[in-house]
């Protein structure tokens, strides 16, 4: 008799088949309710398997080979713009990358401030550095 997987491994499994980096919560809404989900996502969190990097808000970890702690296996700003997209908040260019491609300016942006076209009232990010955001009309 085949035994049944619990729900972190299914959850587990689930992430390691996606493309995507970035997770909410919603995509495992047909594996359980709201909290068990929560509760499985943290617990994959303290193992390392993801990173929480806002509300409802996960990414692919992965262990660094140089310091040993756990990060996100792509970079902050790629990681915030991929949740954006999943929010449906359209990104645009920032003053400093709009200036920068210009030629107006030789300072090269961080990518730490990102153009967005609506309202946006969230902090993504993880183990204290944030995204900012930048309201340009599109």
């Amino acid at each position: 008799m085949a035994r049944k997987m619990a729900l972190e491994e299914r959850v587990a499994k689930r992430i390691k088949r996606m493309k995507r980096t970035v997770l909410m919560r919603e995509d495992f809404d047909d594996l359980g309710g709201y909290d068990q989900v929560g509760r499985v996502l943290r617990h994959l969190s303290d193992k390392g398997e993801v990173i929480k990097i806002g509300y409802g808000l996960y990414a692919k970890a992965e262990r660094s080979p140089i310091t040993g702690a756990v990060i996100p296996v792509r970079n902050l700003p790629a990681l915030a713009k991929e949740a954006l997209s999943r929010l449906h908040v359209q990104t645009v260019p920032s003053q400093l990358e709009r200036d920068y491609n210009s030629g107006r300016s030789t300072q090269v942006p961080t990518g730490r401030l990102i153009g967005v076209t609506s309202r946006i009232n969230r902090r993504i990010g993880y183990n204290g550095n944030f995204i900012s955001f930048e309201y340009a009309a599109g």
